[in-house]
Parts: C-alpha cells; structure tokens; sequence
C-alpha cells in the first residue's frame, strides 16, 4: 500500500526541521524550570532554544531569568558576548548583578575598554556599583594599561567607601602597578589598616615587575615580619628581584627556605630560581636545578642557554641547545639570540651565520634587530666589517644605534677608519649628544698617526659643547658604596 500524500509531506517537513542541524532540547518540566536548563546548556543553540520558550512563557519578564541567559553568553567558552550585549540591552531593566557580568566579561576581553564604557553607561542608567563591581573594573583598567582611567575609577571607589575593602583595594594597587602608577599604588598600599596575603603579593610582584628590585626585597622583608607565610607567586617575584639586584645571598635564603617547606617547583618558580643563580653567575647552582626540574618550558631552557652565554660559557650554552632540539622543544626568538650571542663570545662564524639565516626556514621565526645586531657583532669580530655593514643596509627596521654601536666597536678593533666614520656619521643622525664615537673615532685617528684629524675632530667636540659623561659606579659588599668619576 503506497503512503498517503500527507504522510509524505510529513516526512519532507522531518528531514529538512532545524532539529536535524542542532542539538534538540527537551521541553521543560516541572522539575527543570527555563531559568535552571540554562546551567546546563553546551551550546549557543540550546540557550536560543531556551530563550526562545521564555519569550513564548512571557518568563523573560523575570530578571533572574534573563541573568541565567546573559551568565552563559558572557563567561561561558561556548557563549556569545554579542547575544550577551543584546540581552542586557533588551531587558527592561537589568539589575547589579547582569552589569557585573558583562564588565567582567569586556574586562578579560581584546576590547577591556568596552567594559569602562560598560561601567559608564551602567552609572547614566542610575545603577549603583557594588563591591563586587569595581575588581571587574578596575581588571579592564590593568588589561587597558590605563593610569588615568585607574585613577578615575578609584574617584568613583572612594565616593561610594570601598577603599578599605581589600578585594577592591588589591585590584586598585594592581591597575596602577600595571599602568605605570607605582607611587599611586603604594599610596594605596599605605593607606590599608589591614592588609591580607593577595595585597602583599601584589604590591611586591609590582614593584618586581618594574624594575625596582630594591623596593620589592624590602616589601618582601615587611611581609614576613608580619606574619604572612609567602605563596609561590611572591618567591617567583622576590628571585625576580635578586636576580636584578644582584642579591645572591637572599636568593639562596628563599631557596633553602623552598626545600624546608617542601615547596614544589612548579615551571615558573622553577624557572626564577634558575634565573636568579645565572644572572648572579652562580652557573653550577643553575644547572643544578635545571637538571632537578620535572616540568621545564622554554622559558627554563631559554635562562640557562641566556645565562651560560652571557657568562661567556658558549660551549655548553650550545650544548644545551643541542639538548634542546634533542628533546623537540620548539626554540623561540629569544632561544637564537641566546645562541648567536654564545656564537659570538666563541668566534663561531660558520654556526652563527647557519642559524641566522637558517632563523625562518627552519624555526619560521623572523629575525628581529637584536639577531641582526647579534649577527653583525659576529661578523665583525671576525673582520668582515663591509659584510657586517651591507647586512644593515639590507634590514627592513631602521638601524638604532646599538647595532652602529656594535659595528663601530668591530671597526675599532680592526682599524678599518673608513667604514668607521661612515658609522659615526650614522650615530650623529640618530643620536647627536653622543660623545662617546668621536672619542672612538680620535683614538683610531691618534693610532693611526694621523694627528690634524685627531686635533680637528677633538676641536669640533668642544665647539659642540660635548663633554664626557661622568663614570658611575657601585660596590655592593657589607654596605653600598657609589662614587663618580671625572666630574
């Protein structure tokens, strides 16, 4: 018996329904209310399913409702921060905790500047900021780098007396620490009666972080006076710091302080303990915990392949090289510069120009103008002065005048007079208080023997109003010592 012509309509309308290119989802029950399916949807799709049975049930109305919806758009990986934008915008009127989600959304975004916007339309609306408001605003400030927006943001902190609430207080001390307002951070540091182990951990990694060694040492020290036992992140930032410092002694405290308390070397920590012994020229120490770290990254090879070439070992920072490629670790940018600055302390020309320009052929990395300069120190320590000069030309960055510098180093050392004013030339265009090359220059003259141009150059030094930048320098023993020479 053939089928009748609807029962064959029927089955179009089945094979070509929308449920057979999405996941279908169930209709709710008693018991699995619109608002609590949300939780568990997997896809975009299922939450439209469900958004589109709260509109028919007139339960968008509901704010809890429509927050489930906007909660999985905004923060979860499978959402759509757009959809989740529209149905802020469509609800009528979108309570505390709906702005929250989407600042904090924006705040952790490519755009973190959308979630200031966010923040400033939420206050035109009338809304008023919570506690749990200003962290995910003040988390678009330091992913937006922006001191002055910060400092706005703490005006609003202040006005509404959250400046004592410590989770507000550490994401203040963060986006100025991040933004380039150091003062600004410590200031609120200062101010705090109370302060908890995130605070101290911030504030420290901050000062690390920028450039002031010193500073986050002391911090560290104000730390543990009282009382605070410190985390992983804050011995990670303090071997930062001696490693900047040169504070060998407290680096070897916090080590033997890791081993007593059993502290696992997790990559990073593992890889600032490594790097606090190389940049103190404690090699041994180095390779020591290098070789008892379970989990290394790049970074970790890249500290000691860095440190041993710095130190002038370029032999066994080409081992571990070797060591590296044996493994399958994929080198980064940093990795060849390590190597062509160990290829430059051995005099490896031949394995130096190899992986200079072996660099995007087989890494697929491009050289940068630290390889170029790297490169160009290489070539003229080994006397290939107008090679080394015609690789710059040929760069597609415009030469600084570090990489003149190197060449005109390469030129001293090899009295090559004529590529060396051509060098000094270059560095006047780029740089012209720079005394130091016309001393350079002066001395090649003097020992070449050619006096007038000794006494001409020395002579334009003077009608330039250029004189020699006083020496500094530091002895660090029991005490610190500095003094200045030639002023």
């Amino acid at each position: 018996m053939l089928p009748s012509k609807l029962a064959v309509l029927a089955h179009r309308r089945s094979i070509t329904a929308p449920s057979l290119h999405r996941t279908p989802w169930p209709p709710p029950s008693e018991h699995a209310p619109l608002s609590l399916m949300v939780d568990k949807c997997k896809s975009m799709n299922q939450l439209k399913q469900i958004h589109a049975q709260m509109i028919i049930t007139a339960r968008i109305g509901d704010t809890f409702a429509a927050s489930r919806l906007l909660n999985f758009c905004a923060l979860s990986a499978s959402g759509d921060l757009n959809y989740a934008l529209k149905l802020l915008h469509r609800t009528h009127a979108p309570n505390l905790f709906m702005w929250n989600t989407v600042i904090r959304a924006h705040a952790t975004s490519l755009d973190p500047l959308a979630g200031l916007l966010l923040y400033a339309e939420m206050r035109r609306r009338g809304v008023t900021p919570g506690k749990h408001t200003f962290p995910f605003v003040l988390k678009a400030c330091s992913n937006a780098k922006s001191v002055r927006c910060c400092g706005q943001v703490h005006a609003h902190v202040l006005k509404f007396g959250l400046d004592f609430d410590l989770h507000v207080a550490n994401g203040l001390v963060r986006g100025y620490s991040v933004s380039g307002g150091l003062s600004d951070a410590r200031k609120v540091f200062d101010e705090l009666g109370e302060r908890n182990l995130s605070i101290w951990t911030t504030i420290i990694c901050g000062y690390a972080q920028n450039d002031s060694s010193e500073e986050a040492i002391v911090l560290f020290d104000g730390m543990v006076s009282d009382g605070f036992e410190p985390s992983a992140v804050v011995l990670s930032s303090v071997l930062s710091a001696c490693a900047q410092s040169a504070c060998l002694e407290l680096g070897q405290q916090i080590h033997m302080y890791i081993e007593e308390k059993g502290i696992e070397l997790s990559v990073i920590l593992g890889t600032a303990l490594v790097n606090m012994y190389t940049k103190n020229g404690s090699l041994i120490k180095a390779k020591q915990c290098f070789d008892r770290l379970k989990e290394k990254n790049i970074a970790t090879w890249n500290t000691m392949i860095c440190g041993l070439a710095v130190h002038g070992h370029a032999k066994e920072a080409l081992g571990f090289f070797r060591k590296l490629e044996t493994e399958k670790v994929t080198p980064n940018d940093i990795t060849l510069l390590g190597v062509l600055s160990a290829c430059c302390h051995a005099g490896l020309l031949d394995y130096g120009s190899e992986i200079f320009h072996s660099m995007k052929r087989n890494y697929g990395i491009e050289p940068n103008i630290k390889h170029y300069s790297c490169m160009v120190d290489l070539l003229g320590r080994g006397g290939r002065i107008l090679e080394a000069e015609e690789l710059i030309k040929r760069m597609i960055w415009k030469p600084d005048v570090a990489i003149w510098g190197a060449l005109l180093s390469a030129c001293k050392e090899c009295g090559n007079i004529e590529v060396a004013e051509r060098v000094v030339k270059e560095i006047h265009d780029l740089d012209p208080q720079n005394h130091a090359v016309y001393v350079i220059l002066s001395n090649m003259y003097a020992e070449a023997g050619r006096w007038d141009d000794v006494m001409n150059r020395r002579k334009g030094m003077k009608e330039g109003c250029l004189k020699k930048t006083a020496g500094w320098s530091l002895v660090d023993g029991d005490g610190r010592h500095s003094c200045l020479i030639g002023v």
